[in-house]
């Protein structure tokens, strides 16, 4: 009971500190207000990045997104876990307050094929993590180059690893492995495969530099960093003039985006591919309380944060209260692997 209180108690606290708010630029000053702390590392909604817009008119017609069925895709071979490079970004100040809940909970079933990218070194992340944990030298900003750095470093790892699929996560976002697996399983990783949420109803339209002071528009899909996303390796092998080593830096450069941004411009503009959208990635850019509880553990990912002024955390009945789960990721887990050791230790469990 101590040990949950604490888990509780602690999980309270650093909550409101991690949690990812995602309002439009004029409400943070009240939503600070509302929940102290809650802005720290904030990104801007897509819609407000940088020399760029989600429009339907004007320029060339506009792109639309279909949805292919899996059928096109099937893989030949049985798939396994080790098939999949993980890699998860974080940032040095939320080690603590964001790593160590993912490391107690899905991590610990995927850790053989979890890598975790950060800034700066740390011996407690090095420790449980191993050679797993990769310290970048990446700048902490939250600006589009430190993010594409981290993701730079992400994809040169997948490139190296030799595995068939590259699956990018954020600190705040919960995996579970085997619906991951699941749905990868009905794809090959020799096609072009470009799986994820867009967290827009429309392709973004960003201006590309050019030589010469010159610019063009540009639109394209894109799968949103903070539900997660999947590139098999047929297709990565393609993006490798535009994001291996520093290419994906200056890429980023050329339309001054994110990275997740510059990864959907890559296959999109440059390696003409697409984005096959799925409803089983989800971030805090979307009401979580949306999603049945019954089809949670279906899900592929997870995520926590702030949606209109309000905590935005999947509904879940126990074994832990809200108070002290206030991510309901453990809960979660406990649904998922309810033989884990500090599962059995809830009351009434």
């Amino acid at each position: 009971m101590g040990r949950r209180l604490i888990h509780g108690l602690s999980g309270a606290a650093v909550f409101l500190v991690s949690v990812t708010l995602f309002s439009v630029r004029h409400r943070g000053a009240q939503e600070t207000t509302r929940y102290p702390g809650v802005g720290e590392g904030i990104s801007e909604k897509p819609e407000q990045r940088s020399k760029a817009s989600a429009e339907g008119g004007g320029g060339r017609e506009q792109k639309d997104l279909q949805v292919r069925p899996p059928e096109g895709y099937r893989a030949e071979e049985r798939l396994t876990l080790g098939d999949v490079f993980i890699a998860v970004k974080t940032t040095k100040r939320f080690h603590q307050s964001r790593m160590e809940l993912l490391l107690d909970t899905w991590i610990s079933r995927a850790r053989e094929q979890t890598y975790v990218f950060t800034d700066e070194e740390d011996d407690g992340l090095k420790r449980r993590m191993g050679d797993h944990a990769i310290f970048t030298n990446c700048s902490a900003e939250h600006s589009h180059l430190a993010l594409s750095c981290k993701m730079s470093a992400e994809f040169d790892a997948f490139l190296a690893s030799g595995r068939s699929w590259f699956c990018h996560l954020d600190d705040d976002n919960y995996l579970n492995p085997w619906a991951l697996l699941k749905l990868l399983s009905s794809y090959s990783a020799t096609w072009d495969v470009y799986l994820g949420k867009p967290s827009l109803n429309r392709p973004i339209r960003a201006s590309e530099m050019l030589p010469n002071n010159q610019t063009k528009s540009v639109r394209f899909w894109f799968a949103t960093g903070g539900a997660g996303f999947c590139i098999s390796r047929k297709l990565a092998s393609k993006m490798v003039p535009w994001a291996s080593g520093r290419n994906f830096l200056s890429t980023s450069e050329l339309i001054r985006l994110p990275d997740d941004c510059t990864v959907g411009y890559i296959i999109e503009c440059k390696v003409g591919g697409q984005l096959l959208p799925n409803a089983l990635f989800h971030s805090h850019l979307e009401n979580l309380q949306l999603i049945p509880p019954s089809r949670l553990t279906q899900q592929v990912t997870l995520s926590y944060g702030v949606f209109e002024n309000k905590l935005n955390v999947i509904e879940l009945s126990g074994p832990f209260s809200p108070q002290e789960d206030p991510s309901r990721f453990r809960s979660l887990h406990c649904h998922l692997y309810p033989e884990t050791s500090w599962c059995l230790q809830a009351v009434g469990w």
